[in-house]
């Protein structure tokens, strides 16, 4: 029997900030790895910088900045990145949600949905964030391990723009989960994340950026929020 899905995004969608300052906050706080966040950040602002020039492409560059936020926690265990990833999500991404998306989340598992978090940031982290919420399922980045220590590198492609759709094809297909994606929802806020609103029957454009805003009213689809200004 197939099953209605609801995909949530995370960064802009359940939240008004990124999670991945939350990965940063935590380093900080605790005295970790000064000398890879001011490498990380003097490696990416630039990359930041000729985005907003238009020199390098969006996907590009968060291709870059997704795949290198392993660096934070390079070396760690499996019991060190649950203590990194439970206060990501209950330090940070829980003051951030925004409340009129949860209830949508919310209304989604009352209904008997199938629903996941799917985000760039390391599947660990997206399982500590579903987990504060209830959510059953989590499809994040493939950060990658050697003998019980993460190396600060991917194993695969980060779970961002066109992967999305992929990795969640992928995790419900091995989970031999028949989903009933004409009449399933995908909640995003950007552009990037056409694939993943392609994918279902029934996209949801949330706080969306100026060029999703267009397409979601040319097309009918649904929309929560305002419009965010560029």
């Amino acid at each position: 029997m197939t099953q209605r899905a609801a995909f949530f995004d995370i960064d802009g969608t359940l939240t008004s900030d990124n999670v991945w300052k939350g990965i940063m906050d935590f380093s900080k706080a605790r005295g970790e790895s000064r000398a890879t966040h001011y490498f990380f950040l003097a490696t990416h602002y630039p990359t930041y910088l000729l985005r907003r020039m238009h020199v390098l492409s969006e996907t590009t560059f968060r291709k870059w900045w997704g795949g290198h936020l392993p660096w934070y926690f390079r070396g760690y265990d499996d019991k060190q990145m649950k203590v990194l990833a439970d206060w990501v999500a209950h330090e940070h991404v829980k003051r951030l949600a925004r409340e009129d998306v949860l209830i949508k989340l919310r209304e989604h598992l009352d209904h008997g949905n199938t629903v996941a978090l799917v985000s760039g940031v390391a599947t660990p982290i997206v399982e500590a964030i579903a987990a504060m919420w209830q959510v059953p399922h989590a499809i994040g980045s493939p950060a990658e391990k050697r003998n019980g220590h993460y190396t600060g590198g991917m194993s695969g492609e980060p779970c961002i723009d066109e992967q999305k759709a992929i990795y969640i094809r992928k995790y419900f297909g091995e989970r031999k989960i028949d989903l009933d994606l004409k009449n399933s929802f995908a909640y995003a806020d950007s552009y990037s994340d056409l694939g993943m609103f392609e994918m279902v029957g029934k996209p949801v454009a949330v706080y969306p950026d100026l060029k999703l805003a267009a397409l979601a009213k040319e097309r009918g689809w649904g929309m929560v929020g305002e419009v965010k200004e560029e």
